[in-house]
């Protein structure tokens, strides 16, 4: 049981721990984490790709063992029976990137156990644990990069328990240029740059930006969407942590991006354009000028389907 799951853009700008969106790259490159789980005696984790080498070397506290845990503990808790298995994860995004990293170890962790056990606990089960075990890594719960990871498309947070997230429709002709300079940017160091309380105009700028954003893009106008996609409460105070930031989006505007943000809490940044010629020359800007040894680039679109099986998907 081979399981993939993409990578995924949380905030997304206007929508601080409200909204995330999975993508993929435009050339079918898998960029996100892979899962593959068989029968064992005993539980075991083998950890391998290019971001392995960060990883906790003790098994116990990497997070696919944590998942594995949970995952038997509701197992257990709803009378249900297991077995003992062997996880292998690939670990193919940097961690403290802004990609979702730990969301995409999480995810593919507990949809392959799901797959493995029979499709035993349900898509709200596993929604819930990987909030959880997001816990485990931000220091809060929030759903921003495990709900899309999970379901695919853009999702929306909505608070309520019965139903954590629902899904708002994405332009099929916008691309996204992701671009990671090589930096890690840990989601607790993030944090501790935001403000405690903000402004009654920030307030209302923010709840303004992401109610219209959400209206236009049910309306399908691309363009009112497009003219209000900006941060206006973590990207003022967490740019500085993002060397070459400003520089980087004033040459994504020029050249005529639609939106410019940070993804997730940093340091990656992204760019959303309308066409592959803007796509091209923002993508060789960052290669060229933002991108340090370890970072990349990629054009990405929405990627609708979220976590999957693999077996028949070239890698």
């Amino acid at each position: 049981m081979k399981v993939f799951a993409p990578v995924s853009i949380g905030n997304f700008s206007v929508g601080f721990d409200l909204m995330g969106l999975a993508i993929a790259p435009i050339n079918g490159e898998l960029l996100g984490d892979i899962v593959t789980i068989t029968s064992a005696e005993n539980y075991d984790l083998i950890c391998s790709g290019p971001y392995a080498h960060v990883l906790p070397q003790d098994k116990s506290k990497n997070l696919v063992t944590s998942a594995y845990k949970l995952f038997m503990q509701k197992m257990a808790s709803k009378g249900l029976p297991t077995t003992s298995v062997s996880m292998h994860l690939d670990k193919r995004l940097p961690v403290g990137s802004g990609l979702g990293s730990s969301s995409s170890s999480a995810v593919a962790a507990l949809y392959a156990l799901n797959q493995f056990f029979g499709d035993a606990l349900s898509i709200d089960d596993l929604l819930l644990m990987a909030g959880e075990l997001e816990g485990l890594v931000s220091g809060s719960v929030h759903y921003d990069n495990v709900a899309p990871c999970l379901l695919g498309g853009l999702q929306l947070m909505t608070g309520y328990g019965l139903q954590p997230c629902v899904s708002v429709p994405f332009p099929e002709t916008w691309q996204l240029v992701v671009s990671y300079p090589g930096i890690e940017i840990s989601t607790k160091q993030a944090r501790k740059m935001l403000p405690k309380q903000t402004d009654l105009a920030t307030t209302i700028k923010f709840a303004q930006n992401l109610s219209v954003f959400v209206h236009a893009l049910h309306s399908e106008d691309n363009d009112l969407a497009a003219s209000v996609l900006f941060d206006v409460i973590a990207e003022p105070k967490r740019k500085q942590l993002i060397e070459g930031f400003d520089s980087y989006k004033d040459y994504a505007k020029s050249m005529g991006a639609l939106a410019f943000g940070i993804s997730g809490s940093g340091s990656t940044v992204f760019a959303v354009t309308n066409n592959q010629e803007t796509s091209n020359k923002i993508q060789k800007y960052a290669l060229n000028n933002f991108c340090q040894e370890g970072g990349f680039s990629h054009i990405c679109k929405v990627d609708n389907f979220g976590v999957r099986q693999v077996e028949d998907i070239m890698e």
